[in-house]
């Protein structure tokens, strides 16, 4: 049996998001075709996810000080301890599905809020002589994402840094197979953009048959 994390970071459902309509046929097939797993649900927009400020800074100097976790002031703990539970809760699962829109050419603020909690050394990647080290090696994932104009190609897809920064991530973890489902175009072309939804969620069927 498989863990799946299913992240989403979209303050909207699949009636109104491209992205959440194919991720909820991607994530309905996988569930079907592989009813032995454990599909986890990480609603980034309702989850307590910390960001890395001065109490969490100062709490993990206090613990690599040899001081104990109850030697930390509370505020402290609950944001210490938030980001462990999310950092092991991601280095234990085997496959990731994360869902964003593209916003200003990368994702929600939150993603990377996300991300941040659980890049850890020691449990993600590791430090070597000769630099990081990707602990995830085992791994597998998958980004689905909404983009309203056209990025895969043509003068825009320089800009695009959602998918690339995820991409990159993942090979720092050392995730050896990462994918892209993109629904493009349907701002940019609005009479044809229930076509090119529909053709996005046809697509994510089909490659939920072999995640």
């Amino acid at each position: 049996m498989s863990q799946v994390l299913y992240i989403t970071a979209h303050p909207h459902d699949e009636n109104f998001s491209y992205s959440m309509a194919a991720a909820k046929a991607f994530i309905d097939t996988y569930k079907h075709e592989n009813k032995e797993d454990e599909v986890v649900h990480i609603d980034l927009y309702k989850e307590n996810i910390p960001y890395i400020d001065a109490d969490v800074f100062q709490g993990w100097g206090k613990l690599q000080s040899g001081k104990g976790f109850e030697e930390l002031s509370n505020e402290e703990q609950v944001k210490v301890g938030r980001l462990s539970e999310l950092s092991e809760q991601f280095i234990k699962a085997d496959k990731y599905v994360f869902v964003t829109p593209l916003w200003n050419f990368s994702f929600p603020p939150i993603m990377k809020a996300y991300i941040d909690s659980v890049a850890v050394a020691g449990k993600a990647f590791k430090y070597t002589e000769d630099g990081p080290v990707g602990l995830l090696t085992d791994k597998k994932a998958i980004h689905i994402q909404a983009r309203g104009g056209i990025y895969s190609e043509g003068p825009a897809a320089e800009m695009e840094m959602g998918h690339r920064y995820l991409n990159i991530i993942m090979n720092f973890f050392g995730v050896p197979s990462f994918e892209g489902l993109f629904i493009e175009g349907h701002a940019a072309k609005p009479d044809k953009a229930e076509e090119i939804k529909q053709k996005g969620i046809a697509r994510a069927k089909d490659l939920a048959h072999t995640f």
